[in-house]
Parts: C-alpha cells; sequence; structure tokens
C-alpha cells in the first residue's frame, strides 16, 4: 500500500492555471482551501513550492484537480557512468 508523502512539490504555474479555469480568485480558492491567500500566493509564484499533505489534500480538492496537474514533474535520478 502506497504511503501519503509528509509534503508535496507543487509547481506554481500549474496551480495558478487550474485555479483560473476554476474561475476562482486567489481569495476564494484559498478560503475554499482553508489557507492564506499570501500562502497561496507564494505557492503560485514558486516562492514556495512544499506543501504538507493535508493543506494540499485540500487545495486539490477545492481546485477539483489532480496530483497531474498540480504537483511538479518529478526529476529523473543523475545518469551513472
Amino acid at each position: 500500500m502506497a504511503r501519503t508523502p509528509a509534503t508535496y512539490t507543487v509547481h506554481g504555474p500549474s496551480l495558478r492555471k487550474e485555479r483560473m479555469r476554476q474561475g476562482l480568485s486567489v481569495r476564494q480558492a484559498a478560503a475554499a482551501a482553508r489557507i492564506s491567500r499570501s500562502y497561496l500566493q507564494r505557492l503560485e509564484t514558486g516562492t514556495r513550492e512544499h506543501m504538507g499533505a493535508p493543506r494540499y489534500t485540500r487545495l486539490r480538492k477545492a481546485l477539483k484537480s489532480t496530483d497531474e496537474q498540480l504537483l511538479a514533474p518529478a526529476e529523473d535520478p543523475p545518469e551513472t557512468r
């Protein structure tokens, strides 16, 4: 069974795109996810990238989005020679 990560790395531009797709202002989306407006703005601009699991889950549900739409792409491990 997969474990829930302690933190999620969100992709700010994708987060903003999904919020706007829903027609929500920053204030409305933040209120729906029960996070502060400034916290959401920092996520969207990339000033902050990591979110704890409970906050991330609330935001994902508020935006009716999937992990694929909101999370930063996983980095490929460096190649070894």
